[in-house]
């Protein structure tokens, strides 16, 4: 992906990212401070206004994949949902997500198991919390933590900011509270795309 492109802003985030991975001394502090910058990106004009042009990513499990970072490994995605999304619940394994929306809303429910862990393939969960997600706000999951996101009553456009790609590396967790089932399964396809001036 071509930096020359890029749109100023992003670029300036995705520097911005680089010097937060080389300056702090762990995930947890990056992912706190990317949260930050993540913050001022989805509350951009620019980015704004170029997330209408983004495809759709309803139907298959997919993200638009911005940007890998080459030495530190972090990845910022996209996604596009349509109105009244119901988001299943899952995990992102051992990876902090940061989560914003540019347009539209969305809520964030977080889960909590509430049983031992001892039988094979069994999750009893409890709601634990619903957040409200709207533009110019962000969201911070840790690693291992259930969550499920839920599309509002338009369109929605988020930016991910993930400390590393999982999705077609780890299983994640995956959760039915009908049923009380777990099960690891693959993350979603990652499908290039550039966000250009």
């Amino acid at each position: 992906m071509s930096t020359a492109k890029r749109l100023p802003a992003f670029e300036k985030f995705i520097q911005e990212l680089r010097a937060a991975w080389q300056e702090l001394p762990d995930t947890e502090a990056r992912m706190k401070k990317g949260r930050e910058l993540l913050q001022e990106l989805v509350n951009d004009p620019s980015m704004r206004a170029t997330c209408k042009t983004w495809p759709d990513t309803d139907g298959g499990r997919r993200n638009l994949l911005f940007y890998e970072d080459p030495d530190y490994g972090f990845v910022v995605n996209g996604v596009v949902h349509g109105a009244n999304r119901k988001g299943s619940i899952h995990d992102h394994a051992h990876a902090w997500t940061a989560y914003g929306l540019l347009e539209g809303t969305e809520t964030l429910e977080r889960y909590r198991r509430v049983d031992d862990h001892s039988k094979e393939g069994y999750a009893k969960l409890e709601l634990e919390s619903t957040t409200l997600g709207t533009p110019g706000k962000c969201d911070l999951v840790p690693p291992f933590d259930i969550h499920a996101e839920h599309g509002g009553p338009g369109k929605s456009y988020g930016l991910i900011l993930r400390s590393e790609r999982v999705a077609g590396k780890v299983p994640q967790g995956n959760y039915d509270m009908a049923t009380n089932t777990h099960r690891r399964i693959e993350g979603p396809t990652n499908v290039p795309y550039e966000i250009t001036a």
